[in-house]
């Protein structure tokens, strides 16, 4: 059986300040992924320090330490920073940066597997509208072949 609480210092050392990009525990990430199971398949890679979500079409959430961070954008983000949760960051030598892309879920809606259903297919939808990049577009065309 997993721990299903998550104390907030396993996020954060201080309010607002974030740990070093890292791996979740094995535990933890087989727990995520046991929780996401009825949104439908999901497959995890390494991403930075820690490990990618998606769907087979686009990344719509990642994990880092013990934290399940889900893409937003200008419309969802409002309900994440209503439920007090902090965007993803992480310290340069140039001080903090976050990344407003992905905000920590909230427990209560990782012990709601109904809700968790809803906030999942709404970060996937995000995830699946994001464009990508010319230098994304650039290295598939490489991949592909094309000149």
């Amino acid at each position: 059986m997993h721990d299903q609480t998550r104390k907030k210092d396993s996020c954060y050392l201080l309010k607002g300040e974030q740990l070093p990009m890292t791996a979740p525990s094995t535990e933890y990430k087989e727990y995520i992924m046991e929780l996401l199971e009825p949104i439908g398949p999901v497959q995890t890679s390494r991403f930075f320090g820690g490990v990618g979500v998606s769907n087979g079409f686009a990344q719509f959430a990642m994990i880092m330490g013990n934290c399940l961070y889900f893409v937003t954008d200008e419309n969802t983000r409002v309900k994440y920073e209503q439920a007090g949760m902090q965007p993803f960051s992480y310290m340069t030598q140039k001080g903090q940066v976050q990344v407003r892309r992905y905000f920590e879920l909230p427990d209560d809606i990782l012990s709601d597997p109904d809700q968790l259903r809803l906030w999942a297919n709404e970060a996937m939808q995000i995830a699946g509208k994001t464009k990508p990049n010319k230098a994304r577009k650039r290295n598939a065309a490489k991949i592909r072949g094309a000149p």
